[in-house]
């Protein structure tokens, strides 16, 4: 990928489950440090492995709601058998991760080393973490969550 900030690939991981506001500015800022924005949608395999429970919503319609954000170019599954597949796919020049995501960091570094990947880790800052959190949306179903609305109308 090129160095050139206009040029940069930036690359998004999430659940996305009740996909919500925080979500949404999750992604903005994440489109904000490059020209193109691939996001990576948990597989619903994973999620239960990580989280220990099972996301409300498949996987297809999560990544169904994550394309349809305006923010996101490429929206994607990632890879159940390994995680890290997707970003040797892509080579990413920027990695966004959201302010609580910790899970399959820690080995981040490591993996550039022995790939020989040139990939800037940016941690991103919260949107009301105290509203939009799934796990709150999750304990209080009376939260409303929306998708984020796409410029561009879906063709599904």
């Amino acid at each position: 990928m090129s160095n050139s900030s206009d040029n940069k690939t930036v690359m998004a991981f999430g659940t996305f489950d009740y996909f919500h506001a925080g979500h949404e500015d999750y992604l903005r800022q994440a489109k904000e440090l490059g020209a193109s924005l691939i996001v990576v949608v948990a597989r619903d395999e994973t999620v239960k492995k990580v989280k220990s429970f099972k996301p409300a919503f498949n996987e297809r319609k999560r990544l169904r709601d994550v394309a349809n954000c305006r923010f996101v170019d490429k929206a994607v599954l990632g890879n159940a058998d390994d995680k890290y597949a997707v970003i040797r796919k892509y080579k990413p020049d920027v990695l966004a991760l959201g302010y609580d995501q910790f899970v399959f960091t820690y080995g981040l570094e490591n993996l550039f080393i022995k790939e020989k990947l040139d990939i800037e880790i940016a941690r991103l800052k919260s949107f009301e973490p105290q509203t939009f959190k799934s796990s709150l949306i999750r304990r209080n179903l009376t939260a409303v969550a929306t998708p984020c609305e796409s410029e561009v109308p879906s063709t599904d």
